[in-house]
C-alpha cells in the first residue's frame, strides 16, 4: 500500500524523499515532515532509512566521541534479546534487576568501596543523569546540615573547574546552585587544589573533581584536593565532600593506573559517577553512580513505587529506561574480567602515545597532552604557525573530514578561549594501522595547505563532540 497524495508544489517536492526502490513497489514519494497516510512494506522502509543513514559516516572514524562504537556480536545479541525490558520494572524483570545490583557491587569493589557487597548505587541514562544524582545528594545533605545549624539554605554553591562537562552546568541551572569555576591559567587547563580552596565556604555543597577532562584527557588531582579540604576543615570546622566525575577515567584508572588514589580510598570522596558507554565499553548510553555509604544518599531522594507490582525502590531521575544496556555492561564484566579491561585500555593508551608522538613530529603542532592519563590527547598549532601560517586547526579538521575522519577543533575553556586545539579519543577498535592511515591523511592535508599559499585560515568551526 502506498501514499496516494501527489506532490505538486516544487518546495513540497524538495521536502520529500524519492526512494531508490520506487521501481519495485512505490510510485510516489515518501513525505519527510508528516506521517504518511498509508503503510509501506517493512523492507522498503528499512532500505530507505538504511541508505539515508549512510550519510552519518563511519562511527569507527569518529575520533571526537568518547562513546563506544564497537561491541562483540554476542553482546549485541544480548542487547537485542533485552530491547523490550524496562529497567524500572524490577518486579516484572527481577533477574535484570539482580544483574544491575551485581554490577553496582562490582563497581564498588573496583572503586575500593568500604563495603562493596552492600553498596548504594544505580544505573542511569548516561553519566549526565549519574552526575545530577551525585550533585542532588550533596545539595540535600548540605541543606539538612545547614538547617540543623539554624543557618540560611538559599545560596548553595559548587566548586569545579571551567573544564567540566556541560552536564554540571545543567545541574547548577536546574537545581539553582551557584557554579564557582576554577579558571584556566597559563598551561593549566584543569582544577587544582590551591585554586579550588579559594572558592569554598560554608555554602559549598561539594567540589567536583574530574578523572579525565573532556578538553584534554587529563586527570585532576583528587587526592591533593582532598588533603586541601582536610586542612580547610581543621581550620574552619567546615566539612566539604568531593564528588568524582569519573565519566571516562572511572573505567580506565583502575585497570592501567591501579596505584593512583582517586576513589573511595580517599575518605572525602562521597560519590562517583562513570559512563559505562565510554571506557566501560558498552554501546550508548548507560551510566553509573555510587555512594560511599547509604548516609550520603538522602532518604528524601529515595522513592518507593508500588503500582508496577511489589515495592520497588527508585532513586533515578529517569523512570522508564532500557535494561539491555545494563545486561551489556554485565556481559563485559564477566567476559573481559580485570585482565581483559587492562589489556584493552593499555592497547588504547599505547596507540594514543604512538599517535601523539607522531603528530608532534609532523612539524606545525605542539602537544598539550599525550594520552598518558586516559587515551585522549590534544594539540595546538605552534605559535609561529598560528601567526604566519595559512591554515588553522579548523581547516585541518575540515580536510580530515573529507577523508571520513572526525577530529574536532575547538577553543579551550574560559580564560583560555583564544587557544584552539584538536583532540583525539582512542577507543577499542582504533588500531595502530588506523592510526597510520590517519597520519597519512594528515600529511596529505599539510601538503595541500603548502600548495595553497593564498588560502585564508578559518577562525572558527563547528562545536566538538563529547
Amino acid at each position: 500500500m502506498h501514499d496516494q497524495k501527489k506532490v505538486q508544489d516544487p518546495v513540497a517536492e524538495e521536502s520529500a524523499l524519492t526512494p531508490t526502490y520506487a521501481a519495485r513497489e512505490m510510485t510516489t514519494t515518501i513525505p519527510k515532515h508528516r506521517i504518511p497516510e498509508q503503510s509501506t512494506a517493512p523492507q522498503t522502509i528499512y532500505n530507505v532509512i538504511h541508505d539515508e543513514l549512510i550519510m552519518d559516516g563511519n562511527s569507527r572514524q569518529n575520533l571526537a566521541t568518547f562513546v563506544t562504537t564497537w561491541m562483540e556480536p554476542e553482546a549485541a545479541q544480548l542487547m537485542s534479546d533485552c530491547f523490550d525490558k524496562n529497567m524500572i520494572d524490577k518486579d516484572e524483570y527481577p533477574q535484570t534487576a539482580e544483574i544491575e545490583s551485581r554490577c553496582v557491587s562490582m563497581l564498588a569493589d573496583l572503586w575500593n568501596s568500604p563495603d562493596h557487597e552492600t553498596a548504594t548505587g544505580t544505573s542511569t541514562i548516561g553519566s549526565s543523569e549519574a552526575a545530577m544524582l551525585g550533585g542532588m545528594a550533596m545539595k540535600w545533605n548540605w541543606r539538612e546540615k545547614m538547617k540543623r545549624a539554624g543557618k540560611e539554605t538559599s545560596k548553595p554553591n559548587i566548586v569545579m573547574g571551567a573544564n567540566t562537562q556541560i552536564c554540571w552546568h545543567k545541574f547548577c541551572k536546574y537545581w539553582d546552585v551557584e557554579a564557582r569555576e576554577v579558571p584556566c591559567e597559563g598551561n593549566r587547563f584543569t582544577l587544582n587544589a590551591e585554586e579550588a580552596l579559594q572558592l569554598v565556604d560554608e555554602n559549598t555543597i561539594g567540589v567536583i573533581v574530574i578523572m579525565g577532562s573532556t578538553f584534554d584527557g587529563s586527570y585532576e588531582p583528587v587526592k591533593d584536593v582532598a588533603l586541601g579540604l582536610d586542612r580547610y576543615q581543621e581550620q574552619t570546622g567546615i566539612d566539604i565532600p568531593i564528588h568524582v566525575d569519573g565519566a571516562s577515567g572511572g573505567f580506565v584508572a583502575p585497570f592501567i593506573q591501579p596505584e593512583l588514589e582517586w576513589d573511595f580510598r580517599i575518605p572525602r570522596v562521597v560519590s562517583i559517577n562513570a559512563s559505562g558507554h565510554k571506557y566501560g565499553l558498552v554501546y550508548p548510553g548507560v551510566g553509573w553512580v555510587l555512594w560511599r555509604d547509604k548516609v550520603h544518599l538522602p532518604e528524601d531522594l529515595v522513592f518507593h513505587v508500588s503500582y508496577l507490582g511489589g515495592d520497588m525502590v527508585d532513586f533515578s531521575i529517569n523512570f522508564s529506561r532500557p535494561g539491555n544496556q545494563v545486561v551489556a555492561q554485565y556481559y563485559n564484566f564477566l567476559r573481559l574480567g580485570v585482565d581483559g579491561y587492562r589489556r584493552i585500555h593499555q592497547a588504547c593508551q599505547d596507540v594514543a602515545l604512538y599517535l601523539s608522538g607522531e603528530i608532534a613530529k609532523l612539524g606545525p603542532f605542539e602537544l598539550i597532552t599525550n594520552g598518558s592519563d586516559i587515551p585522549v590527547f590534544c594539540w595546538k598549532l605552534k605559535e609561529e604557525v598560528a601567526e604566519t601560517g595559512n591554515f588553522s586547526l579548523f581547516d585541518m579538521a575540515d580536510k580530515l573530514r573529507e577523508r571520513g575522519w572526525l577530529v574536532p577543533a575547538y577553543p579551550m575553556p574560559a580564560n583560555c578561549q583564544e587557544l584552539i586545539v584538536q583532540r583525539i579519543v582512542v577507543k577499542e577498535g582504533f588500531s595502530r594501522d588506523m592510526a597510520d592511515m590517519l597520519l597519512k591523511d594528515m600529511h596529505r592535508a599539510l601538503k595541500w595547505f603548502q600548495k595553497q599559499p593564498h588560502y585564508v585560515a578559518k577562525k572558527e568551526g563547528s562545536h566538538f563532540s563529547h
